[in-house]
């Protein structure tokens, strides 16, 4: 593995039904171009040496005998061809007990094992008993052109560290498919050798079933089906080939196609073992059925396949917390305000309190909080009068960001309070012997925590609660002033990372708002990121910009993501970022930040610890209640010592 990444192919060959010399050939052609692009895993479909539509045929010697020539001539040509690759074929294999539908495991040279199908189909358009016997229970032997071959469905192979399970086509379709407990044995990959003919719905479905399967197993599957070539006498096959990784598609050809089709992905082998670990119903399950004392595992006896390692199969999106495409987004987001409108209906609901407070300061963290608190009352029947927006220019706020946050407020309906900060931080300036001229910790904090002591005494006043506004993205870089905007009686986007809080904001702005407001809201959007605590220039422009001083948020977010998610180290971490943001950062520039992001990570985990109540919306949280728990005083150390070497 590179980077703890593992490159599978899913084939789909062009077959000539009952020629087996074609069909192998075509085989070795293809294991051997991707061996040239360092493939470690090659699956083709069931069947294929022979072609899966041979019907009466399979029982006819000759045909038997010539798959069986054909398949020690191609474990010959494999040996040089790929001699770093596992290559996985589908074939007919006799025994004394009858004929069997089998996925013949090739290395080296050898065939690792001999795999039979479970569950042979026997309805509708399939009537496999005819030829085939379902797998026996348990392992066995058979002999294969004269070599002892292990046999059975309960085997698995290991290549490269990484361990594979094999089932075919019927299989996954069972209510409990032989591939999840080859994953609960170990499996990291299950393949699947298919000839599944094609019908109206039915790949949409496949996809929905791989995709599901690949997330129950917390596994890497690789699903190679039978195409062009095959008899269209009663069903026609159209090869599809899909590689999928814990519940998403990694990869996936376009049908229809004549001629050979593959597709090739980099699984992420160490991801899917970190969940494992992670996810303890998985070895809770594992342990229940003992499944690991039931299968075989048989090593590869090959070196792992280095070529190619230049090369990435495998998309890495700079912005995890944000979907690729508008249909999810949109979904995405009506999601994420539903958990927000909801969180905060409860708590107001419980406590029966109709007044909100919320300082709005017209940037985006505090424009999507005012936005959920007005969704909040229009659900519970409230007077959006009952939310009190209190805007605190202060000694860097600019013209634009004000006008903004009256204008939002104005437009949405609510109680609207403006209550300049200046003169009670001067007199604060001067009560504790601040220069007003250094612009230093103090001079920021300070206001701050102006904004938040007027925040809670109006709240006292109206008998309300204050609305905290702070996202995951300053709580886990500690972009926020200890009991100053840290703190609230809950807090609405505690679990919205920044990346994701513009679009949130363009969601209400495309969906639930007048033309004016939307006018505002698309200008907030795209207002520079500032806390606005150092003053304007002379033309009353934002001088302090956030990503200056603490680094790029979505390069935070990545670094976030892939800290919590999956517990990487920052090594693998800088490995993703360098493939996701090629020709946007440098390496040099990602280090930099990174380095940023764990010595701030750790130093401020004091803040996180304190946190008010806030929903969760997504897989990262970041609740010292919830999904992490951390010592304040955890060392940093280990991982900043990566930086320096």
């Amino acid at each position: 593995m590179v980077e703890g990444f593992f490159r599978v192919a899913a084939c789909s060959p062009q077959v000539y039904v009952a020629d087996c010399e074609k069909n192998t050939a075509e085989i070795a052609g293809i294991a051997g171009e991707l061996a040239g692009k360092g493939v470690s895993l090659a699956v083709f479909p069931e069947m294929c040496v022979t072609a899966y539509t041979c019907g009466d045929l399979f029982h006819n010697r000759r045909l038997l005998d010539k798959s069986n020539e054909c398949v020690d001539r191609l474990r010959l040509r494999l040996a040089s061809l790929a001699p770093a690759t596992v290559v996985v074929i589908g074939a007919p294999v006799e025994t004394p007990q009858g004929l069997y539908n089998c996925a013949l495991v090739m290395a080296g040279g050898s065939i690792l094992a001999a795999i039979p199908k479970t569950y042979i189909p026997n309805y509708n358009e399939f009537y496999e008993r005819r030829w085939w016997r379902p797998a026996p229970v348990g392992h066995d032997t058979v002999a294969i052109n004269g070599v002892s071959v292990p046999f059975g469905a309960n085997a698995l192979i290991e290549h490269a560290g990484v361990r594979i399970g094999v089932e075919i086509c019927e299989d996954l379709w069972a209510p409990v498919p032989p591939g999840s407990f080859a994953a609960l044995a170990g499996a990291d990959i299950i393949v699947n050798l298919s000839a599944s003919d094609d019908l109206i719905g039915k790949y949409a479905y496949l996809n929905k079933l791989i995709a599901q399967q690949s997330a129950r197993c917390i596994a890497g599957y690789v699903y190679a089906g039978a195409g062009y070539g095959e008899s269209s006498t009663d069903l026609v096959f159209d090869g599809k080939t899909i590689i999928a990784e814990n519940g998403a598609i990694l990869s996936r050809n376009e049908r229809w196609h004549g001629g050979n089709q593959y597709v090739i992905a980099d699984i992420d082998v160490e991801s899917l073992r970190r969940d494992r670990i992670h996810l303890g119903t998985f070895g809770e399950c594992a342990e229940r059925h003992r499944c690991d004392t039931s299968y075989i595992c048989i090593p590869s006896g090959i070196p792992e396949n280095q070529l190619g390692s230049d090369k990435f199969y495998r998309t890495v999106d700079p912005t995890p917390f944000v979907p690729s495409n508008d249909d999810d987004m949109t979904e995405r987001c009506d999601e994420i305000t539903n958990i927000q409108v909801a969180g905060l209906a409860k708590r107001l609901d419980f406590i029966k309190c109709s007044t909100l407070v919320v300082g709005v300061s017209g940037g985006l963290d505090s424009t999507l909080a005012l936005l959920v608190a007005a969704k909040t009352f229009d659900r519970l029947g409230l007077d959006r009068k009952g939310i009190i927006g209190v805007t605190m220019p202060g000694l860097g706020t600019s013209s634009r960001t004000k006008d903004n946050a009256i204008d939002l407020m104005r437009q949405l309906g609510v109680t609207m309070r403006e209550i300049p900060i200046g003169d009670a931080v001067a007199q604060h300036f001067k009560d504790i012997g601040q220069d007003p001229a250094v612009h230093d910790v103090t001079y920021e904090n300070s206001q701050a925590r102006e904004r938040t002591q007027i925040l809670m005494d109006v709240a006292n006043k109206t008998n309300g609660i204050v609305l905290g506004t702070g996202d995951l993205s300053e709580l886990a870089l500690g972009w926020a002033t200890y009991n100053g905007d840290h703190m609230s009686m809950y807090g609405v986007n505690t679990g919205v990372p920044k990346t994701l809080v513009k679009y949130l904001v363009r969601h209400f702005a495309m969906t639930s708002v007048s033309d004016e407001c939307r006018k505002t809201l698309i200008d907030i959007i795209d207002t520079p990121i500032s806390p606005e605590l150092i003053p304007t220039d002379k033309e009353g422009h934002i001088t302090q910009m956030t990503e200056d001083l603490v680094g790029p948020y979505e390069l935070h977010d990545f670094f976030l993501y892939y800290t919590l998610r999956y517990g990487f180290t920052p090594g693998r971490i800088e490995f993703l970022a360098v493939k996701a943001f090629e020709g946007r950062y440098d390496r040099g520039t990602i280090r930099k930040w990174m380095r940023t992001f764990f010595r701030r990570f750790f130093q401020q985990q004091f803040k996180r610890s304190c946190l008010p109540d806030g929903p969760k919306v997504g897989s990262v949280c970041l609740s010292p209640r919830g999904d992490w728990r951390m010592p304040s005083d955890a060392s940093s150390a280990e991982w900043l010592e990566y930086f320096d070497s």
